[in-house]
């Protein structure tokens, strides 16, 4: 099975630095196997025999917690997973990378889509979010960013419990895990 590990909170704002050799060698030492990293925000695609996503969860939060001192949490996301948020972005998400910022939220069980929709707040005209599996996608108008009110979905209770990657980098992590 082929996964990508998606580290919540690392190398942001100088805390919990870790380079990204350093935290390829610590899946390679956890015996996972084609271990990449993908830019410096922690999104580590390798492979395993194991397909129980919440063992491996824990067994990979364990070690990045003990290894690199800071209280790890991933979001675990397979092959087929990833193909999903592509395949089944809403029509025209990504198409105007001039006029809109594209973001994908990646939730963590137990977060349900649902659930993390109903606690967005959104400002008309400026902001949109629709929901997927596992995920939600969220667009905002750069021309009014600053009115935005999805930067502060980081002060939401339940965004412990979600990592957000621009739709740039989703698209190339499922170009990545496909090679």
């Amino acid at each position: 099975m082929r996964y990508i590990a998606l580290l919540r909170g690392i190398n942001v704002g100088g805390n919990n630095i870790i380079k990204m050799a350093e935290l390829r060698a610590c899946f390679v030492t956890m015996s996972f196997t084609d271990v990449k990293t993908y830019i410096q925000s922690g999104n580590v695609l390798f492979s395993s025999d194991n397909d129980d996503k919440s063992e491996l969860v824990k067994r990979i939060e364990s070690e990045l917690s003990r290894r690199f001192n800071y209280q790890s949490k991933i979001v675990l996301v397979s092959q087929n997973q990833i193909e999903t948020v592509i395949k089944t972005a809403p029509e025209g998400f990504g198409t105007k990378p001039e006029e809109f910022r594209y973001d994908v939220v990646f939730l963590k069980e137990p977060l349900s889509s649902n659930e993390a929709f109903q606690s967005l707040k959104l400002r008309e005209g400026v902001d949109n979010a629709y929901v997927g599996k596992d995920v939600l996608y969220l667009s905002r108008l750069i021309s009014r960013a600053g009115q935005s009110y999805l930067s502060k979905i980081i002060s939401l209770p339940v965004y412990q419990f979600m990592t957000i990657r621009n739709w740039n980098t989703t698209t190339k992590l499922f170009e990545l895990i496909g090679e």
